[in-house]
């Protein structure tokens, strides 16, 4: 895409999103979590070099088919030029236009994810035409890893994966989520997620279970030296009446 192709991408872009957000009521802020008085939040979108990531993609799919279509122009030209001067106008607009639509389409993905961590959970949120929010507690998680190929690689991005209880999900696909599953992707900072989320993970695991455990160690032992004879005495009888039965 030349230069002048990336600005009238851009100008419609900005109308168009005006457009979608007033007419699908798109939330302008991220997705929001409550939080205790003075606890932890951070509110998060992908890295640009993601944007940057889904574009090489773009380049890659499109870039062919738009060298298909200005050869079979230009040799329509050279063997016609009549035939070449009135499909002028329409090999641009075939050319261009998909262009012009996956750029849209990219910059609405981009723009529209985003995350939220607080310190009990997670929220994701994906969508335009349908907003899907996910809402991931630290206590369901069963395992977290970072997934990172070549290309994620050379432009510093990765994907943080969240597995969560009763598993589930399709590893095939980077982007989808369910309710077993969660994916953070194209941050550039995955390990601190990780090790954020594995932190959070272990104390709210300690939160449920071990505080339980110092309530049970710190309640008062109320068998004194008299319930233990009373308990004696009712044996001693109970061990008595026996052989009469």
């Amino acid at each position: 895409m030349n230069e002048a192709t990336q600005r009238a991408s851009a100008w419609i872009y900005r109308g168009l999103w005006a457009v979608l957000v007033e007419w699908f009521r798109v939330p302008a802020e991220p997705p929001t979590l409550p939080v205790q008085a003075g606890g932890p939040i951070e509110s998060f979108g992908p890295s640009p070099d993601f944007l940057r990531y889904l574009k090489f993609w773009f380049w890659l799919g499109l870039l062919p088919l738009d060298l298909v279509i200005l050869i079979a122009w230009v040799a329509i030209t050279v063997a016609y030029p009549p035939a070449g001067f009135l499909l002028a106008v329409p090999a641009f607009a075939l050319a261009v236009l998909p262009d012009i639509v996956v750029y849209i389409a990219l910059h609405l993905r981009f723009d529209t994810t985003r995350y939220v961590m607080t310190d009990r959970s997670l929220r994701i949120r994906r969508g335009i035409w349908v907003i899907q929010e996910v809402t991931i507690t630290y206590e369901n998680i069963q395992n977290v890893e970072v997934r990172q190929g070549p290309l994620q690689r050379y432009y510093g991005i990765a994907d943080v994966i969240i597995e969560t209880a009763g598993g589930g999900g399709n590893p095939s696909q980077p982007g989808s989520q369910s309710g077993h599953r969660g994916v953070i992707e194209g941050i550039a900072d995955p390990d601190r997620i990780r090790e954020t989320l594995l932190g959070r993970l272990r104390h709210s695991r300690t939160a449920g279970l071990g505080d339980d455990l110092h309530e049970l160690a710190a309640v008062p032992n109320r068998w004194s030296a008299q319930h233990v004879a009373v308990l004696r005495e009712i044996r001693d009888e109970v061990a008595a009446m026996k052989p009469g039965f």
